[in-house]
């Protein structure tokens, strides 16, 4: 069985046509990437730059989490066209990079949304336990956190993903069950260029940070993937299968529009 992958992806790509040329000699397989600096609007930025086997053209993008820009070029393209190709589109990277968010690191008194509400980091040095959620006298929810404060972090980042992890189950489970299919297993990771994808051996992969959004936005992308268990498109069909099991699916996809991308900000290094 060959092995597709479908996903909703949300980051936005800036693609444009540049020269392939042939090389003289093999192309390593997989090639170290090479940074490349392109000033623009009075300031100098680095691009990770990246040869792909499957690329066809350049393609430039930001990483919403490393707050880098990103370069993808094919394997035997000419790094000065790559430049070129950078340096043309240096005023959309350097206003993409200026709009991106600041981010917000998981430390004592940092607010963070937990399924679309917001909380506070609190951290509890002598107190027993791991990670916990209680209310605050000024009725502020506290996500309380216990140890070093140098695991605060740590430690608030493996809660999340326990907590995305056990919603998405449900979800997956109660739409799976829905439409009659199976699933192999659930995947929680730290995605950065699509919410959800699923294969066709029936693994179904999600961004831990559906757990910062409303819970209609979670169970939405766990419905769009236990879809791709019966269609594994994007086809007209695809898209009446899930508005029919989930009936806020415009809703979520209206939320992510225009709140998706302000859920990468959190979580950064520590």
């Amino acid at each position: 069985m060959s092995r597709e992958r479908h996903g909703l992806g949300w980051l936005p790509l800036l693609r444009g046509i540049g020269a392939i040329k042939p090389a003289r000699s093999p192309v390593a397989r997989n090639p170290a990437p090479q940074i490349i600096a392109v000033a623009a609007g009075g300031e100098v930025y680095d691009i990770t730059v990246r040869r792909h086997r499957r690329a066809r053209r350049y393609t430039l993008r930001i990483h919403p989490t490393r707050r880098e820009a990103i370069l993808s070029m094919p394997m035997r393209g000419s790094l000065t066209d790559a430049k070129d190709f950078a340096q043309r589109h240096g005023a959309w990277l350097a206003e993409r990079l200026r709009r991106l968010p600041d981010g917000v690191t998981f430390v004592d008194g940092a607010s963070l949304p937990l399924r679309g509400e917001q909380v506070r980091i609190v951290h509890r040095p002598r107190a027993r336990g791991t990670v916990w959620l209680e209310c605050g006298e000024d009725g502020v929810n506290l996500l309380c956190v216990a140890g070093d404060a140098a695991h605060t972090g740590r430690r608030v980042k493996d809660f999340l993903k326990r907590e995305a992890r056990r919603d998405l189950a449900v979800a997956v489970r109660r739409y799976a069950d829905a439409l009659g299919v199976k699933f192999k297993r659930i995947s929680v990771r730290d995605q950065s260029s699509r919410w959800g994808s699923c294969n066709s051996d029936g693994v179904l992969s999600f961004s831990w940070r559906l757990i910062l959004a409303p819970p209609f936005v979670l169970d939405y992308l766990a419905a769009h993937e236990v879809a791709h268990l019966v269609e594994m498109n994007h086809s007209v069909r695809f898209w009446r299968l899930v508005a029919r099991i989930c009936p806020d699916m415009d809703r979520a996809k209206a939320w992510l529009n225009a709140h998706g991308n302000d859920l990468h900000r959190y979580g950064l290094s520590e």
